[in-house]
């Protein structure tokens, strides 16, 4: 089971900030764009959708596939509805994998089984909204690395 818990932080004052609790027992601030010292609960989904394809595609590139992953990015950017409840309605997702030989084939297999298997968020903001996703291959240019890897010195 998946808890958390919310809770006002100053409810004698006007403003909307809460501590927020997770299940397994961590803390973040949420509040509104006008007190500005904590993520927008909406944010928060965008944040968890890019969490939640990242994990998935990390692994399976490195489990998978062995890919030799030295930096990996996320960006997410949402469109919502105008009128409330202001769901998503449409999601760009984009990934930017650095390493050393990564495969684009790999990457792109990684990505589609996170969409369309293993990403609990994605397919929860995939009712509402239609996905855009794009991706990057960067390679890494850390060259001690490249060193290592041709000596076969690296683990």
């Amino acid at each position: 089971m998946i808890a958390a818990q919310v809770e006002l932080t100053q409810a004698l004052r006007r403003q909307r900030q809460f501590v927020a609790h997770s299940g397994s027992g961590h803390h973040l601030l949420l509040d509104d764009a006008a007190g500005g010292s904590g993520a927008k609960p909406i944010e928060l989904v965008a944040v968890a959708l890019a969490g939640c394809t990242a994990f998935d595609v990390i692994t399976i590139l490195r489990q998978k596939y062995h890919q030799k992953v030295t930096g990996y990015q996320v960006r997410v950017e949402a469109e919502q509805a105008e009128r409330p409840p202001q769901i998503f309605t449409s999601v760009r997702i984009h990934h930017v994998v650095t390493g050393i030989g990564v495969e684009e084939s790999a990457l792109v297999e990684a990505i589609r089984l996170s969409e369309e298997k293993y990403c609990s968020v994605g397919a929860m903001v995939q009712k509402s909204a239609t996905f855009h996703t794009t991706y990057e291959i960067v390679k890494d240019a850390t060259s001690w690395l490249h060193a290592a890897d041709l000596a076969g010195t690296r683990p």
